[in-house]
């Protein structure tokens, strides 16, 4: 199988997150933080070495605040909801996920309004001035993505996060196409990082980060057993046990520990300059064969390496399918990103999304090639 589905999660993950993760299911199976013998306590400081991991990997002031959660989505809804009050007010941009929409949308019933700021690629000054101007005096959080998981534009959330600072307003960047790809740190002025670590950081499914220093600001979405104070029924105030309820998935810690490292040996970089070769072998290819190409080529600049194309008069879903009876793994429709779609003009037709990864090879991105060759030359037949 050529797979190029790593915006929804990377595949093949590294031999070393797979040993990580089997390692630890045998010796790490007793509940961290419950129990004070020896497998638990293991446990522990397996979970405070993947914890310890993290803050490092992303420049956080220390491993409390790295804070495991069950995905990237449920570190956004942290923050949304542990920082928004009726009355308040949010600014947005207009290539959101739905992991940012909904909860703004949920949100919205409750008091709080919304505004999307509108991004212009490529154009970092307006797509700051938007934000700027979309500020209102109850504007109490921005939040936004990093890339565009439809069409791998980049925000300049550095620029956003210093703008939005002057009006005392902090911002969440959403981080799920961008971590370990592109460089990333809580010392460049996001005060808050959510991170998917089962893609660019190529832990297990399942896992997700948030990382911050202003965890205890934030009111809690979930309470309930935290392996300390037990006696009190109040949630305890101290990071990152305030944001932490019930057991961790410590196999997915594990796994996420492993993959750092993998990405920490191989350096952002490297990776970054490898997977837009490979968005630009396939982009370039497309361009040839006459697909609608919707953006600029990845340069890893202004826009990260994944991007979305159509075959014209082709439902997306059909290119996907062909695809995929082909032996070739990509992802077709709306990406659960409906306002990403709005923005390009493709909310009917959706679009067929492309993404390598640090394993995807030249040969894999030619034999992709080859069977859109085929797929447009039917297509073309059929009409």
């Amino acid at each position: 199988m050529i797979y190029l589905d790593n915006a929804a999660t990377t595949y093949p993950k590294p031999p070393q997150v797979v040993t990580a993760v089997t390692s630890a299911l045998y010796k790490y199976g007793a509940n961290p933080g419950r129990g004070g013998h020896p497998m638990s306590m293991a446990t522990a400081e397996e979970v405070y070495r993947a914890r310890s991991a993290a803050a490092s990997f992303f420049h956080a002031p220390g491993p409390e605040c790295a804070v495991f959660t069950l995905n990237c989505t449920h570190a956004l809804n942290a923050v949304l909801k542990g920082i928004l009050k009726p009355g308040d007010h949010v600014v947005t941009s207009c290539l959101e996920h739905n992991a940012v929409l909904r909860p703004l949308k949920k949100l919205e019933e409750q008091g709080v309004s919304w505004t999307a700021a509108q991004v212009v690629p490529g154009d970092s000054d307006a797509t700051v001035d938007a934000f700027r101007r979309a500020l209102r005096p109850e504007t109490k959080l921005a939040v936004c993505t990093h890339v565009s998981n439809v069409w791998g534009i980049r925000l300049p959330v550095e620029r956003i996060a210093a703008m939005v600072h002057q009006y005392g307003v902090p911002l969440c960047v959403d981080a799920a196409q961008s971590a370990g790809v592109l460089p990333l740190s809580l010392e460049d002025g996001p005060d808050y990082l959510c991170i998917a670590p089962h893609k660019g950081l190529y832990a297990p499914m399942g896992t997700g980060l948030l990382l911050t220093a202003r965890g205890e600001a934030l009111d809690t979405i979930l309470e309930g057993g935290t392996g300390t104070n037990s006696i009190s029924l109040e949630q305890p105030g101290e990071m990152p046990e305030r944001l932490e309820s019930g057991t961790l998935n410590v196999p997915g810690a594990a796994g996420l520990r492993a993959g750092l490292a993998f990405v920490a040996s191989k350096g952002t970089e490297r990776i970054c300059r490898h997977e837009v070769e490979m968005a630009r072998l396939a982009y370039r290819g497309l361009k040839r064969l006459g697909a609608r190409l919707y953006t600029a080529e990845p340069d890893g600049a202004a826009y990260a390496p994944v991007f979305s194309f159509n075959v014209e008069g082709v439902p997306s879903e059909d290119t996907a399918s062909f695809l995929g009876a082909n032996g070739v793994a990509v992802r077709a429709g709306l990406h659960c990103a409906p306002a990403a779609h709005r923005f390009m003009g493709t909310l009917e037709s959706g679009a067929v999304r492309v993404c390598p990864s640090a394993f995807t090879s030249e040969k894999e991105v030619q034999g992709f090639l080859a069977v859109m060759t085929k797929f447009m030359k039917n297509s073309k037949e059929k009409v």
